[in-house]
């Protein structure tokens, strides 16, 4: 009986349902990152790289040994770079795209909390702390010219 107690404690308390909605979100805007990446950002670079196929590059140590039949008998041996390179520029990308919509969402969220800017509505707590903040400062500068 304690443990489900406990259990309904975790879950109304928010807990699992802030993790729940940051889990849902990440999916979300996951998807939303490879599309920008697979459909924004990778065309362009592949006319740029004139369709070079990285996945297929490397360098080989040793040939595959064939029978007489061409059956393979002792596969390749090769250092596979291109599809390490292709992993890195898609990560780069990824990177790339994640900090320019995190840097918009920063911008947003200044602009949200500016309570000086009058043309987004500003939140209440952030306004009360303004006015406190407002008037803490007039009653130090009282004090100072008192002393």
């Amino acid at each position: 009986m304690k443990l489900i107690k406990e259990f309904k404690e975790f879950a109304v308390k928010g807990n699992m349902i802030d993790m729940a909605i940051g889990i849902i979100i990440g999916t979300s805007f996951n998807k939303v990152i490879d599309v920008l990446v697979k459909q924004v950002f990778l065309p362009p670079l592949s006319v740029l790289t004139e369709g070079v196929n990285f996945e297929d590059k490397k360098i080989i140590l040793e040939d595959a040994v064939l029978d007489a039949s061409g059956a393979v008998t002792k596969a390749e041996i090769a250092i596979g770079y291109g599809a390490f390179c292709e992993v890195v520029i898609d990560f780069l990308i990824v990177g790339f795209t994640v900090f320019l919509v995190v840097k918009v969402m920063n911008r947003l969220r200044r602009k949200a909390h500016d309570s000086k800017d009058k043309t987004v509505v500003t939140p209440k707590d952030i306004e009360l702390l303004t006015k406190i903040t407002t008037l803490i400062e007039e009653q130090n500068s009282l004090l100072k010219t008192k002393e």
